[in-house]
């Protein structure tokens, strides 16, 4: 389980990557074009927006993943070691419920409905659901993530660590 997670981050890693270059170059192009050129790019701004909704989306399944999430825990805090324990399974558990219910199934309801319904993007001339494919994505790598931290804290071992990341 540990390579396939160790696999699964650097996947994300590098795609998260590509994603951040990618919407470097298009916003710096759409800066170039509009006041260099006098001729602003009609499809920047439509991509720079689409590849800000797959990093924020991707991005939010990788900092779950890291722990760099907003997590309030001065609730928690106030119990002892065995119920925050017990309190970090049910939380968990309920992100892994959310991201499957909500972002899994609701995403892909989405995806499926703006596929039949054959929507296009105005500038960039693509399906609307390969943009909207990022929600359930994003669900599966957060119920992923999600899952094997359960097993984690049920076998009671440190979930492993990101490499790269500390």
């Amino acid at each position: 389980m540990t390579k396939l997670i160790h696999f699964v981050d650097t996947l994300l890693k590098w795609f998260l990557a590509g994603l951040m270059g990618a919407i470097v170059l298009v916003v710096c192009w759409q800066v170039v074009s509009r006041y260099a050129l006098n001729a602003p790019s009609s499809v920047t701004e439509e991509l720079s927006r689409t590849l800000l909704i797959w990093i924020g989306m991707v991005g939010a399944a990788f900092a779950y993943r890291t722990g760099v999430h907003l997590g309030l825990d001065i609730v928690t805090r106030r119990f002892n070691a065995a119920l925050q324990n017990k309190l970090a399974m049910a939380l968990t558990a309920s992100v892994v419920i959310f991201a499957i219910v909500v972002m899994v199934v609701g995403g892909g309801n989405l995806v499926a409905l703006t596929w039949e319904l054959n929507q296009m993007s105005a500038s960039l001339g693509i399906k609307m659901a390969y943009i909207y494919i990022a929600v359930p994505l994003s669900g599966v790598l957060i119920a992923f993530y999600g899952i094997c931290q359960l097993y984690f804290m049920v076998c009671n071992k440190p979930v492993p660590v990101v490499e790269g990341m500390h």
